[in-house]
């Protein structure tokens, strides 16, 4: 973990209009930078809204963090594209915050609010239209460049430029790179899902997720035997 962990961009936006592969659809993908203050609420900061709220949004998503560290890696794998800040339709641009650092359950103070460290991104749809590239969806999960959901544990304001600091610390529950193991690479590992379960902020719908993952890897133990 970097000794700075900062706030580099805010970033939100209303939902809007945008047509991919012929077909228009609603979005609030398109993010833009916002100087700040900005009052940040149990379901996300004020201005900010999400299109589709079946997948969008919720308390375990309040907040998305797209580390700024990966940019220059979007940079090299899509050269000519323009890529500012929010690109990824990240709330959070943050500096020192990586996905191999950070376990589910760890709250971090930013500006006079409190989040907690809740679950990776699986991308939709959206994000492949934000890029208009049919591959989009698919360079992002392999690529492991996730980002980060938060809940907010203690509403208050931020502002771009805020740092992050550690309240406290989850060591030995589930990081997001291991997270994202265990959704692309390693998906039947039981060692890995069984720690998913053994940690306890993981939402619910991601606790039922793995533990029929690991019914079916333990099915797979038992047939090979």
């Amino acid at each position: 973990m970097a000794s700075t962990m900062k706030l580099i961009s805010l970033n939100v936006a209303r939902p809007q209009l945008t047509v991919y592969q012929g077909t228009t659809i609603n979005t609030g993908i398109f993010k833009q930078p916002l100087a700040g203050p900005v009052a940040l609420r149990a379901l996300n900061l004020d201005g900010d809204r999400q299109a589709d709220l079946s997948v969008h949004g919720g308390p375990f998503k309040a907040v998305y963090g797209y580390p700024s560290e990966h940019y220059s890696f979007w940079r090299r794998e899509l050269p000519g594209m323009r890529l500012p800040w929010g690109m990824f339709g990240e709330n959070f641009t943050t500096e020192g915050l990586g996905e191999s650092e950070l376990h589910i359950g760890d709250r971090l103070q930013i500006g006079s609010a409190i989040v907690m460290v809740r679950q990776t991104r699986t991308p939709c749809y959206k994000l492949a239209a934000k890029f208009q590239r049919d591959d989009m969806l698919d360079r992002f999960l392999k690529s492991g460049r996730s980002g980060f959901y938060f809940s907010v544990e203690q509403e208050g304001t931020v502002t771009a430029g805020d740092s992050f600091e550690f309240v406290s610390r989850e060591g030995h529950a589930l990081t997001i790179e291991e997270m994202n193991h265990a959704l692309v690479r390693d998906r039947y590992n039981r060692g890995l899902l069984e720690k998913t379960l053994a940690t306890p902020a993981l939402p619910d719908n991601w606790r039922d997720y793995f533990s029929r993952r690991l019914t079916a890897a333990n099915g797979s133990a038992v047939e090979v035997r």
